[in-house]
C-alpha cells in the first residue's frame, strides 16, 4: 500500500502564504532540530524526518515546483524528481542552506548522497591563477581628463621549459596513489562524509616523479608584465579598476587570474573633494569682504574670477559652476565652491587704529546683524 505523504506547507510548518525567506528559516530550524547526529536514540526515525523537510523544502523554495505543487499538490511536482514521485538525495539542489549549520562543511555528502555535486574534480580540469592587486597613484588635475599610466609588476607565467606541467620534460605525472586520481579525500563527518583535499596531490590528483629544473615542478615561472592602465575622469581614491586576464596564470589548463587596480589620488594643496565638487578656501581682509571684492581664484583649468558681494560674512560660500570635477558617468562638470575666510589684521599701526576706532564710534549693533541678534536674545533670556 502506498505512502500518502503529508502536505508540504504542514511539514515545514508554515503557511501557504509564506514567503521565502520564511519557508527557509523553517527549514533551517526543522533541519537542526531534525538532524540524525542530534537525535542518536532515534537515528532512524530523524533520518526519515529530516529526508520528508529536506523534500519539502526542495519543492516550496523553488518558484516553478511550488507553483505546480500549489496547483495538482503531490501530482505536479512527481515529474521534478529523478524517481517519478519519490525523492532521493540527488534531487536535493539546495545543500548550501545547510552547509553552514553543519559544522561549516564545503561540501555535505549524506549516506543519501546530499550535495553530492562537486565544485571541482579533484583538480584535474587545472588550478584558476591567482588574483592580483596593484596601487596607482594620480593627481588631482588626472581626475579631471583621465590619464592612461604605465604599469609594471611581476606574474606567475606557464613555464615555457614543461609546458606548465611541473614535470620534467620527457617525464609526466602519475596518477595520484592516494586519492586514485579524484584529488580529494571523502572522511567520515557522523552522518555526512566530507570531501577534503587529498594531501598527497594536493588536490591536482597526480604527482610529478621527476620535477622540471626550470620551475621546480611549479609549472609557473614569476615573470615581468608590463601594461598601460587607461584610468577614467570622475574617479576618487579607493575606487578599483578589474583587469581581466592580467592576473597569474592558471595551471594545467586553469584560467587566468584578474588583475585590480586600487586608485589613490593625491591629496591637492588648495582643493578638497566634496564628491564631485571642489572646495577652496580663500582667506579675505575684513575691508575686502565689508566692501565687496573681486577675487582672482585658482582652479584646475586655471584661473577664474569671482566677485565677493559687499557684507561677506566668514564661512560664507559662493560658487562657480561647472567648474568642478566630471562624474564618472559623464556629463557636466560639478561646480566648484569658494569657501570665504574673513581675516582681521594680527597688528594694527597707530594710524590703522585711530581710524578702527573712529569707526567703532559711529557704528551700532545694527551693523552687526549677528552681533544684534545675539545679544538680544541674551536680554531675553535674562528677563525669564
Amino acid at each position: 500500500m502506498p505512502v500518502t505523504k503529508r502536505d508540504y506547507y504542514e511539514v515545514l510548518g508554515v503557511a501557504k502564504t509564506a514567503s521565502a525567506d520564511e519557508i527557509k528559516q523553517a527549514f533551517r530550524r526543522l533541519a537542526m532540530k531534525h538532524h540524525p547526529d542530534r537525535n542518536p536514540e532515534n537515528k532512524k526515525e530523524s533520518e526519515e524526518k529530516f529526508k520528508e523537510i529536506s523534500e519539502a523544502y526542495e519543492v516550496l523554495s523553488d518558484a516553478k515546483k511550488k507553483a505546480a505543487y500549489d496547483q495538482y499538490g503531490h501530482k505536479g511536482v512527481e515529474g521534478s524528481f529523478r524517481h517519478p514521485g519519490n525523492f532521493d538525495w540527488e534531487d536535493f539542489t539546495h545543500y548550501e542552506d545547510v552547509s553552514d549549520i553543519f559544522g561549516g562543511l564545503e561540501e555535505i555528502f549524506g549516506s543519501f548522497g546530499l550535495g553530492g555535486r562537486s565544485r571541482r574534480s579533484g583538480g584535474r580540469e587545472g588550478t584558476d591563477g591567482g588574483d592580483l592587486e596593484a596601487v596607482i597613484e594620480i593627481e588631482l588635475a588626472d581626475v579631471l581628463t583621465g590619464k592612461e599610466v604605465p604599469l609594471s609588476f611581476r606574474r606567475r607565467e606557464a613555464c615555457g621549459t614543461c609546458n606548465g606541467e611541473g614535470a620534467k620534460p620527457g617525464t609526466s605525472r602519475e596518477v595520484c596513489s592516494d586519492c586514485k586520481g579524484s584529488g580529494q579525500m571523502r572522511v567520515s563527518q557522523g552522518f555526512f562524509m566530507m570531501a577534503t583535499t587529498c594531501l598527497r596531490c594536493r588536490g591536482q590528483g597526480s604527482v610529478i616523479k621527476e620535477k622540471c629544473p626550470a620551475c621546480r615542478g611549479e609549472g609557473r615561472i614569476p615573470q615581468e608584465r608590463k601594461l598601460t592602465v587607461k584610468i577614467p575622469p570622475g574617479v576618487a581614491t579607493g575606487m578599483r579598476l578589474k583587469l581581466a586576464d592580467e592576473g597569474e596564470s592558471g595551471t594545467r589548463g586553469g584560467s587566468r587570474g584578474d588583475l585590480y587596480v586600487h586608485i589613490r589620488v593625491k591629496q591637492h594643496p588648495f582643493f578638497e573633494r566634496e564628491e564631485s565638487d571642489l572646495v577652496c578656501d580663500v582667506p579675505v581682509s575684513m575691508v575686502q569682504a565689508a566692501l565687496g571684492h573681486e577675487l582672482k581664484v585658482p582652479t584646475l583649468s586655471g584661473s577664474a574670477t569671482v566677485k565677493v558681494p559687499p557684507g561677506t560674512q566668514h564661512g560664507e560660500t559662493l560658487r562657480l559652476k561647472g567648474m568642478g570635477l566630471p562624474s564618472l558617468r559623464g556629463g557636466q562638470r560639478a561646480d566648484q565652491l569658494i569657501r570665504i575666510h574673513v581675516e582681521v589684521p594680527s597688528k594694527l599701526t597707530a594710524a590703522q587704529r585711530r581710524l578702527l576706532e573712529e569707526f567703532n564710534q559711529i557704528s551700532d549693533n545694527a551693523s552687526f546683524p549677528g552681533v544684534q541678534k545675539f545679544w538680544d536674545g541674551v536680554k531675553r533670556w535674562f528677563k525669564k
